[in-house]
């Protein structure tokens, strides 16, 4: 059964379109992800989720209520972490918590096993102010507040944003200990390597939906043929230089080399003997798509 239902939402801010017809679906205890960059159009889709937008067309179910006519209900039952820490920033770890346990008719001792694991990380700071919080901490206390009344789903707008690669580690570590617990998450992030965390992700590009699918097989969407470049000159003259060939379909920086696709294995040799004449002594190796490499090709493609 599916615990979120969107079919063909749309929603504009005048004549910029955010959403573009979306529909998608997640089911009941998955960790669903939402990757795209920022403009993508995740944060409008999390916020219409948890009733604070109303979109301008289409249908949006959580839990089986919608999200206009039920929306009071849908408050009960999600939990919504929003990209920015919203916290009281001169309110303690301890007195955020109360506070939030309270507007939701429940009380920290009443849930705190439900929170234990996430909370104990925290709770020897619980009279510390929050804005004197780490980003992790932060992230923490956050996630704390939004599962204090035992939500059925949870609704991350990019939550890693901004903390460490350790924290952001430890961040998805907990998350999969929530969905032993039964609870639906959806999370949207801009980072790549958090898609093989979910258990199905979505790629977003200006408000459009481009595949989805489980992070191992969402490559299978990538049917040229791709090649890592690597020089100790790599930078964008060379990448220029590449792009400017009959044989690069595409060609991108990823960290200290350039990825370069062709169309199909026709252009393998011409690509091949290019290299090797190149000045830059360049080494090269034909590869796997990765999700970004897919992601980008399909931005390409369908964009």
């Amino acid at each position: 059964m599916a615990a979120i239902e969107v079919s063909h939402l749309s929603k504009n801010y005048g004549k910029l379109k955010a959403l573009k017809g979306i529909s998608f679906s997640v089911d009941e205890g998955e960790i669903f992800g939402l990757i795209g960059a920022d403009g993508a159009g995740k944060s409008t889709l999390m916020r219409i989720l948890v009733t604070l937008l109303k979109p301008d067309k289409g249908a949006v179910s959580l839990g089986g209520y919608e999200v206009v006519k039920d929306y009071r209900k849908i408050r009960s039952i999600v939990g919504y972490m929003p990209g920015r820490f919203s916290l009281y920033q001169d309110l303690t770890v301890e007195e955020n918590l109360r506070f939030y346990a309270r507007v939701f008719g429940s009380d920290i001792e009443e849930n705190y096993e439900f929170i234990e694991l996430i909370y104990r990380q925290i709770e020897p700071f619980k009279k510390r102010r929050a804005g004197a919080l780490s980003g992790g901490m932060k992230q923490k206390l956050a996630l704390s507040c939004a599962l204090i009344h035992r939500p059925e789903i949870l609704v991350l707008d990019e939550p890693t944003t901004g903390v460490d690669a350790l924290s952001r580690n430890e961040f998805w570590e907990m998350l999969h200990e929530i969905k032993k617990q039964k609870i639906t998450v959806i999370a949207s992030t801009p980072y790549m390597d958090e898609a093989g965390k979910c258990d199905r992700i979505g790629l977003i590009q200006k408000g459009k939906i481009l595949s989805i699918d489980q992070p191992s097989t969402i490559t299978k969407d990538f049917s040229k043929v791709l090649y890592s470049v690597y020089s100790d000159q790599i930078g964008y003259p060379l990448l220029l230089k590449i792009r400017k060939e009959k044989f690069c379909h595409s060609a991108w920086l990823f960290g200290q080399n350039i990825h370069v696709t062709l169309l199909d294995e026709e252009f393998v040799e011409e690509f091949e003997n290019t290299m090797d004449q190149y000045e830059e002594k360049l080494e090269y190796k034909r590869i796997e798509p990765g999700i970004e490499d897919t992601f980008i090709d399909l931005i390409r493609e369908k964009t």
